[in-house]
């Protein structure tokens, strides 16, 4: 578990880090450099889920060997999918990183929600929708791996 506190903030107790896969830690189905390491890195502190719906069909391939589950979602209603796979986890202990106008209610729902604004963009909601935006998943990533670095993006 990831505990942060925040001056001016109730207390993060982060469990579980839900990840969009494709436009967020993959380009075209393939995972994006130093994406690996880095779930790797985090995977002893938080429960790591990949919710996709594998376009590409690559999923299983580019996250074979890392600590993670994969769900697979149908390409219909991809935004209630995420949204309850969040409210099985706890929403309370839940940090989700998107870029899709698909995400939009999964970030809502997360305690800390996150938006990457790469290569392929972002939607404005899901924009409006983040506790933190970034623009690269790494840094995102190294974030939750440095947590001293979020208390200064979120403090009052």
């Amino acid at each position: 578990m990831l505990t942060i506190e925040v001056f001016g903030n109730d207390l993060y107790e982060i469990k579980h880090l839900v990840l969009d896969y494709n436009g967020t830690l993959a380009r075209d189905g393939v995972l994006l450099e130093g994406v690996s390491s880095r779930l790797q890195s985090l995977s002893p502190t938080l429960n790591i889920h990949v919710i996709s719906a594998d376009t590409f069909g690559t999923v299983q391939e580019q996250l074979s060997g890392i600590d993670c589950t994969i769900k697979i979602i149908s390409s219909q209603e991809q935004d209630q999918a995420k949204a309850e796979f969040i409210e099985e986890l706890n929403p309370r202990n839940v940090a989700a990183i998107g870029n899709g106008r698909n995400d939009v209610l999964m970030i809502k729902k997360s305690r800390l929600g996150m938006v990457v604004l790469g290569e392929e963009g972002a939607a404005g909601a899901a924009l409006g929708a983040a506790d933190i935006v970034g623009t690269n998943i790494c840094h995102l990533l190294d974030l939750l791996l440095h947590p001293f670095r979020l208390k200064a993006t979120l403090r009052n």
